[in-house]
């Protein structure tokens, strides 16, 4: 699950964490970073199990409808559609979910408020009203109506991401807010390999598809963290009137992680790496960084005339 843009980040933070803490021990410096992948692999786990989550709340509110309605002798009609949903039931049933969520010591209770919130608004979601009102009842549209859940509903949600920050202080749990989308985007992915006849035996996506990916990210630290002084050196000799004080220091730390990916890993295409560390700059820099990362790099490369095409 854990792909190489997600190492690269994790990587940048990992670094910048490190200095900003006196510069600690390249131990703990590995540790900490295997440790941000673990929370990313429960945010995972966790975003599986709101399906549970969501469909028990829904389930509560059922049953306390049914009993107002009955002690005021009302006639009650709610569809219990979404309850009885297929996939829920796969989900609830999953061995691997249910281990995993149990061994991790994972829960939705601190953010409950967040599972509130969010049925209360996928009950005005046209998609859901749809599915609600349909005449044709098919697992196709169990399974589509969490994807469209998990697509539509839950990125940029206040509500739901204010929970998950709730969460991640509960559990001592990092950058799951800022990981959201792409976590999503593999729970989306989970949820549409699960077909009508997937048993409770389905594996889950594994945190690393292979060893490899663990590999290149503790070396990529490493690399980083050895090379300090000579890539600091190299970013200095290329700031180009620049002045180097009113460099932020994230732009200094994902140039030193860019530098040793592109020197140290030369199998890895050259413009693979540039636009990796643009995105990053774009996403967690200055709103012109990523203009002065690629120029400083591109500096750089073209100096160093590295045997790579650009």
């Amino acid at each position: 699950m854990i792909n190489r843009t997600l190492v690269r980040t994790h990587v940048v933070q990992t670094l910048f964490a490190h200095y900003e803490q006196g510069g600690n021990t390249n131990l703990q410096a590995r540790k900490e970073l295997i440790k941000s992948f673990d929370t990313t692999y429960d945010l995972y786990l966790m975003l599986l199990e709101f399906v549970n989550e969501l469909t028990h709340y829904a389930q509560i509110q059922y049953e306390e409808r049914q009993q107002r309605a009955k002690a005021t002798h009302e006639v009650f009609r709610l569809s219990r559609r979404f309850i009885d949903n297929r996939l829920a039931q796969q989900m609830y049933y999953n061995k691997e979910l249910r281990n995993q969520i149990a061994n991790r010591h994972l829960s939705w209770e601190a953010g409950l408020n967040g599972v509130s919130a969010i049925y209360q608004a996928l009950q005005q979601a046209p998609f859901y009203i749809d599915y609600i009102e349909a005449l044709e009842d098919n697992y196709q549209a169990d399974n589509m109506l969490w994807r469209k859940i998990m697509s539509e509903l839950l990125p940029n949600n206040e509500d739901f991401i204010n929970a998950l920050d709730e969460m991640e202080i509960h559990m001592d749990a990092q950058n799951w807010t800022i990981d959201l989308d792409v976590v999503l985007s593999y729970v989306i992915k989970t949820i549409r390999r699960f077909k009508e006849d997937t048993s409770a035996d389905e594996a889950l996506l594994p945190i690393f598809e292979n060893n490899e990916e663990l590999q290149f990210a503790e070396d990529l630290l490493q690399f980083a963290i050895e090379g300090h002084d000579e890539y600091q050196e190299l970013i200095a000799n290329h700031l180009h009137g620049w002045d180097p004080e009113r460099i932020p220091f994230m732009d200094k730390i994902i140039l030193q992680v860019a530098l040793a990916e592109i020197i140290k890993f030369p199998s890895i295409a050259i413009q693979i790496s540039l636009n990796e560390y643009i995105e990053i700059a774009k996403e967690y820099s200055g709103e012109k960084s990523y203009l002065f990362i690629n120029g400083v790099l591109d500096g750089i490369i073209r100096e160093k005339k590295l045997h790579l095409t650009l």
